[in-house]
Formats: C-alpha cells, structure tokens, sequence
C-alpha cells in the first residue's frame, strides 16, 4: 500500500508564497496526481491536477497563483502556491489512485493571515 505525505505548509501572510510537497513511499510514475483542501465547515475541494503525461489543470479560484509539478525520480509531487489570500487557508492533501484504491495522505494546515 502507497502512502502519501506532505509536508510544507504553515502560517504566511497575505500575498506570500509556500511550497507544499507530497512525497509517496511508491512509484507515481503512471499516476495522475492531485491536490485538494478542505477549509473548516467546507467542503473538501480539488485545487490542482497533474497527468502522468504532465498535463495540469488548476480551479479557477487558484489558476495563475498555484502550480503544480511532479519529479517522478524522486515520487514527489509539488504545489507552488504564490500570491497566497486568506480564503486559501485549509488543509490540503494529495491523492492518487495506486492499484485502484484511492489514496490520501494526512494533510498538511495552510494558514494564510490578513
């Protein structure tokens, strides 16, 4: 079974920037990835996508502020958020799908302050 686990988030003012990576204990090399977040009280939301061709899609709410990447020799996908607003602080999580089971990791807390 693949885990997944992220790591890169914390507390950063409006406008700033955070890298978040996801690092699976597998190979991602034929998997489409994704992000998503859940704020409180929300539901949990896609926010990126990534083929294993590297084609990406992104929300509208996030598009030409977040990237996101893949470095399949090191089974780490990334999210580059820039021009972070306080309505992205969430917590967000990777997923993927590894031998037809969906798989999440544990999440990692955003929290951007006005």
């Amino acid at each position: 079974q693949v885990q997944l686990v992220e790591s890169g988030g914390g507390l950063v003012q409006a406008g700033g920037s955070l890298r978040l990576s996801c690092a699976a204990s597998g190979s991602i090399l034929s998997i489409t990835m994704r992000w998503y977040r859940q704020a409180p009280g929300n539901q949990r939301e896609l926010v990126a996508t990534i083929t294993r061709g590297g084609t990406t899609n992104y929300a509208d709410s996030v598009k030409g502020r977040f990237t996101i990447s893949r470095d399949n020799a090191k089974n780490t996908v990334y999210l580059q958020m820039n021009s972070l607003k306080p309505e992205d602080t969430a917590v967000y999580y990777c997923a993927g799908i590894f031998d037809e089971s969906l798989t999440w990791g544990q999440g990692t807390q955003v929290t951007v302050s006005s």
